[in-house]
């Protein structure tokens, strides 16, 4: 039997280990700084017929984080964003392999050389999106004789649309208004170019979701600099109105982190919006949400015709989990099998489109995430 350690109690890691803890190859430990978090993480486990073991440590603390890790086989990653790459550097140091989800500014693929001298294989960006759309977007790639462009379009969302925001996050808030204030690279005629955030509004219709708006984000990770494709972007999906309320908020000043004078205090409006609206952005328990994602992948076939490869998502709230925790968890546990089971053999830090084009790899990816009702339909179209 092997042992799975999963590293952050949150929603998505709470997914993690319950999934993995179905499995009857698997031992699973859930660890977490906060106690209140693992035991609320147990019970919704326990609704599902699932048990594991749960450990509080800090795993902040690097030499704590390696302690905690040394008798596990494989480990997994939700972890803040803060703490993400040190994290992922003491796993590495460690030895151990890991499938990891946890948000960092940092380059992951930094950490490369490290990983192939200790042995590791370490997948990073493994969730939704980043982590599905890269591995679609690097398998549809491998279909093509030549691929000439990459879209991507995600967005998780409140089945209920409630004013005046109309948007609730279903992962960390402060993350999601990073999205808001950080330059968006994307890729034009092979070269990376800087948009502003929230620029270059469109309109887009899905069945069975009606018109949603989409806007740049930086969200094509290590696409923009793994991928040898002249067109690429990611752009955010939200309900209509949305990039305007941000727009004014940014505008006004209420993202920024350079502290101002009140009444002879001194605060960062980041944090006084954030006090005050990260509250009405969280989801309560139970409260159903959704995930859409749309991933194209245009270019030459083998037989020289213009041709398209498309994937899309809308997954709802089921089983007591959000939709954004499980299409963002699952995935990774899905890799987690097999990286623990040596399916994946490569080594080094390896993110999710390297993946892609290896021999029946997204039909087995796709085909664990329909067993857990997450399904993604696919087409092709000729282009002209």
């Amino acid at each position: 039997m092997k042992k799975a350690v999963v590293l952050g109690a949150g929603m998505v890691g709470t997914v993690m280990a319950a999934d993995l803890a179905g499995d009857p190859g698997f031992e699973v430990t859930l660890v977490d700084i906060r106690s209140g978090s693992l035991e609320k993480a147990k019970k919704h486990a326990a609704k599902m017929g699932v048990e594991f073991q749960i450990r509080v440590a800090d795993l902040g603390d690097v030499a704590v984080l390696k302690d905690v890790i040394a008798d596990f086989d494989i480990v997994l990653g939700a972890l803040a964003s803060k703490i993400g790459f040190a994290s992922l550097r003491a796993i590495i140091e460690s030895g151990k392999n890991y499938a990891d989800i946890s948000f960092m500014p940092e380059d992951a693929w930094d950490l490369d050389a490290l990983a192939k001298e200790h042995g590791v294989t370490a997948v990073v960006d493994c969730g939704v999106a980043p982590g599905m759309s890269n591995m679609l977007a690097g398998y549809g790639a491998s279909l093509l004789e030549e691929c000439q462009n990459i879209e991507i379009y995600v967005g998780g969302l409140p089945r209920v649309r409630n004013w005046p925001f109309e948007y609730k996050a279903g992962f960390s808030p402060a993350d999601v208004l990073e999205e808001y204030t950080r330059p968006s690279r994307i890729v034009e005629h092979g070269k990376v170019v800087v948009r502003e955030a929230l620029s270059e509004p469109e309109l887009m219709d899905f069945d069975g979701l009606g018109t949603l708006e989409s806007f740049n984000t930086d969200g094509l990770r290590s696409l923009a600099y793994s991928m040898d494709v002249p067109f690429m972007k990611e752009k955010t999906l939200r309900y209509p109105g949305h990039i305007e309320l941000m727009r004014v908020f940014r505008e006004t000043g209420l993202f920024s982190q350079e502290r101002i004078d009140v009444d002879g205090g001194s605060v960062k409006p980041l944090d006084v919006i954030s006090k005050l609206m990260f509250p009405k952005w969280t989801y309560e328990e139970l409260e159903e949400d959704l995930t859409i994602m749309r991933v194209l992948v245009d270019g030459t076939d083998r037989a020289g015709k213009s041709v398209r490869h498309q994937w899309d998502l809308l997954d709802y709230f089921n089983k007591g989990a959000t939709s954004m925790s499980r299409t963002t968890a699952l995935p990774c546990a899905v890799i987690a099998r097999m990286i623990a089971n040596d399916e994946i053999t490569m080594r080094g830090v390896i993110t999710p489109e390297l993946l892609g084009p290896q021999a029946g790899l997204v039909d087995h990816v796709l085909g664990e995430l329909g067993q857990r009702d997450i399904a993604y339909s696919y087409a092709q179209s000729n282009l002209g």
